[in-house]
């Protein structure tokens, strides 16, 4: 497993997409799934980012783990507002896009592009698991 413990900042997102990248690239995923991948860990981060520690600064840790050689484990840290993310009702993405509320679109996307995805609030922390095969 390896892990990046990083500040919970927006501007560092690039250090984390990097950071994913890498090690999607040494186990060969496609780029299809890699974009994917990239989509979903930014959604993620980002929501660490702006809402774990409101109005504070806080860290956010990503553990990253292949499952086996075609499937990836990314599990997000924080200790910050408990928050389930995956709790949130699914946008009714029926209606346009005048109609709907904002908001939701994000978390929706990642769960659609999810093979799993768990969150449980643990030893005072966040945490969430986004599991993708490749």
């Amino acid at each position: 497993m390896k892990e990046l413990t990083i500040d919970a900042k927006v501007d560092n997102l690039d250090r984390v997409l990097e950071f994913i990248d890498a090690i999607l690239e040494e186990n060969e995923c496609d780029m299809k799934t890699q974009v994917q991948i990239d989509v979903c860990v930014e959604e993620i981060f980002v929501n660490i980012a702006n809402y774990a520690y409101t109005p504070g600064e806080g860290e956010a840790v990503i553990q990253v783990e292949v499952l086996d050689p075609r499937a990836l484990s990314i599990t997000f840290k924080d200790k910050g507002v408990p928050y389930n993310p995956l709790a949130k009702e699914d946008p009714d993405i029926t209606l346009s896009a005048d109609e709907r509320p904002i908001g939701g679109l994000g978390i929706f996307m990642v769960k659609k592009s999810a093979d799993d995805i768990s969150y449980e609030y643990k030893d005072d922390q966040n945490i969430l698991t986004y599991i993708k095969k490749f």
